[in-house]
């Protein structure tokens, strides 16, 4: 038997068109993946059962926090239908069409924010970033089927609303002081926010996460970088972009910000801690 857990939440709530062929389908069942007990489900499957998660990165991050206690000895794939597949990109399959990820849900880093403890499967957004999911938030809550464009948000809160801010970062016990920054976000893979390679040399198989801090004073240089993420190419302005890599992560900004885990928001974060 494969089971398809689908996410009617994700793709702002609009059915793929492939779930209606996969219902006709002998040996199949679809599922609503937020509303399964998961210890029973795993149980209940016989040897050769195949999972497969049906949604976007916030799908997928629902998933592994679900199962992050429970040993899974069946094949679970991946099958993109969210408006969000950095995963997807992040493992060059830009399609994601039953992509076997038992091997990429394992030994994930956790992130500790607040009162919440959270396995993570692309990264954790800090500043600018953090904002922009806090806006989107709200524009889906207002018209849940306008299309958002996360780096019109951002452009549009780096020039009116956002402030960079001071951030104190600690890297396997060092600390590190920056000024004027725009993001500080710790990454497992290499792109986040739709697209944006923030973090081109990580690997997701290393046992480290790499912490990006992009900082500038002038906002129309900040501007003439930005787009440059979008290629991973931000890195080569070195007096801007700042990147260390580690096990146990710390960033804690001077005023409380918006955060995001694989697109989830977290509002009013003061300090967030990764263990990788």
């Amino acid at each position: 038997m494969k089971y398809y857990l689908y996410n009617s939440l994700s793709n702002n709530g609009i059915k793929p068109s492939f779930l209606d062929e996969i219902e006709t389908l002998e040996n199949t069942e679809i599922k609503e993946i937020i509303d399964l007990d998961y210890q029973e489900f795993l149980s209940s499957l016989q040897s050769d059962d195949e999972i497969v998660i049906v949604g976007g990165d916030g799908t997928l991050n629902y998933f592994v926090n679900e199962i992050k206690d429970l040993d899974i000895q069946n094949n679970v794939y991946f099958r993109a239908a969210g408006t969000g597949n950095d995963f997807c990109n992040d493992i060059e399959e830009n399609e994601c069409k039953e992509v076997l990820i038992n091997k990429y849900i394992k030994n994930l880093p956790t992130v500790y924010v607040k009162e919440l403890e959270k396995k993570f499967i692309n990264g954790v957004g800090y500043g600018i970033d953090g904002y922009c999911c806090e806006v989107a938030d709200e524009i889906k809550r207002k018209t849940p089927n306008k299309k958002i464009s996360y780096s019109g948000i951002a452009i549009k809160g780096l020039l009116f609303k956002y402030k960079n801010r001071k951030v104190y970062i600690s890297v396997d016990g060092k600390t590190y002081e920056h000024d004027n920054v725009w993001l500080a976000p710790t990454m497992k893979g290499r792109y986040y926010g739709g697209g944006m390679i923030i973090a081109p040399n990580q690997d997701r198989f290393n046992d480290t996460v790499s912490v990006v801090v992009f900082k500038c004073k002038s906002k129309l240089k900040t501007l003439m970088i930005f787009p440059s993420i979008f290629k991973g190419e931000h890195i080569k302005k070195e007096k801007n972009v700042v990147i260390y890599t580690g096990k146990e992560i710390t960033v804690r900004y001077e005023k409380p910000a918006a955060l995001q885990i694989d697109g989830e928001t977290v509002l009013d974060v003061l300090e967030y801690k990764v263990r990788a």
